[in-house]
């Protein structure tokens, strides 16, 4: 079969290696399509993300779909969960699985990932598609799943009014989830033009160009100065940070999701001290997948729309740049159609 993995910072390189064999509790895997996600482009570009560090060629990919070729659900389409936590240590028994400490993550660290045409996964971990959603669709139910998870952290209700900043795929999909939990008024900012026409799009009532916080003050005009009940920062950069602490009402909530390339965030701490601001970290998703299937099976969440780019697996050089360079929202790799 051939993997894609990654030896160093910006070197992937494309290997003929065995298809692998499926133990007891797990089911061979044949990768229909996987998506390039922020973490991977750490990765990519760095080496590493946060604390850990390239150690050996690893093998990326955690957002995907694939068929099942081994098994009880053999033939059947399923998208994968990446994660696999231990379910037997205090996070996961308080029903926090994405908090586990010991845990195996697709793509990360000693773990492989998806960019291959072939992999094994613990059946447990997999979840029929429906008829109706295609396989690109499967691989987007990860990163929906995030944006469910972030949303739930800020607490939403109808008629609060909410920033996002980062208008990526997962601040798309978080715009699109506080459009149907009701939002009266919905701000999004990113560095971007097209990434704020999509923006608008998915239902932004209004949209500023990134200006390094200088657009904080616009932000606050466009809600006649009351400011917003919760922020949704899902950039990555710090600038965006600082925009939701200092566009957040008194009282109000800042849900942080991107990842930052320094591996530090920076605020300050006066405007987020004297508002009381509820402050929270996003740490992948936590028990979401039936959720972003529902929503997308419905037709509640769209998560075709922020596919702007497909590739085969041989034309990886070509994915990596255009995601890295950020050309439209979403790049996906197929395997099999190499």
């Amino acid at each position: 079969m051939k993997a894609l993995r990654l030896h160093g910072m910006g070197g992937l390189s494309l290997h003929d290696e065995p298809q692998p064999e499926p133990k007891l509790d797990e089911a061979l895997l044949r990768i229909t399509a996987v998506g390039i996600c922020g973490s991977d482009l750490h990765w990519f570009s760095e080496g590493g993300i946060g604390e850990e560090n390239l150690s050996r060629p690893l093998i990326l990919g955690h957002e995907f779909s694939a068929v099942v070729e081994s098994g009880e659900l053999r033939g059947q389409r399923v998208a994968v969960d990446p994660l696999l936590p231990c379910e037997t240590c205090e996070f996961c028994l308080e029903g926090n699985p994405n908090l586990c400490t010991d845990h195996h993550f697709a793509g990360h660290g000693a773990d492989d990932g998806a960019l291959r045409e072939f992999m094994t996964w613990p059946t447990k971990a997999l979840f029929p598609l429906p008829d109706n959603l295609n396989d690109v669709e499967g691989a987007m139910l990860e990163p929906l799943g995030i944006a469910i998870h972030t949303v739930d952290l800020g607490k939403l209700r109808p008629g609060m009014t909410v920033g996002i900043f980062g208008c990526g795929s997962i601040g798309l999909l978080i715009l699109k989830l506080a459009r149907l939990s009701g939002a009266s008024q919905i701000i999004a900012t990113d560095k971007l033009a097209h990434r704020l026409v999509a923006a608008k799009d998915f239902g932004a009532t209004s949209t500023y160009m990134s200006q390094n916080g200088a657009e904080a003050a616009a932000v606050i005009r466009g809600t006649k100065g009351r400011s917003l009940d919760v922020c949704f920062e899902a950039a990555g950069d710090n600038a965006a940070v600082e925009t939701a602490v200092e566009t957040c009402k008194p009282g109000g909530r800042v849900i942080l999701c991107g990842i930052p390339q320094d591996n530090r965030m920076s605020f300050s701490a006066s405007s987020a001290r004297r508002k009381g601001l509820t402050i929270k970290m996003v740490r992948r998703m936590k028990l979401t997948y039936p959720r972003a299937l529902r929503l997308v099976e419905s037709g509640r969440v769209d998560v075709k729309s922020i596919v702007t780019h497909v590739y085969p697996l041989d034309e990886y050089d070509e994915a990596f740049k255009t995601a890295e360079k950020r050309d439209g929202v979403k790049v996906v790799i197929q395997p099999e159609h190499s």
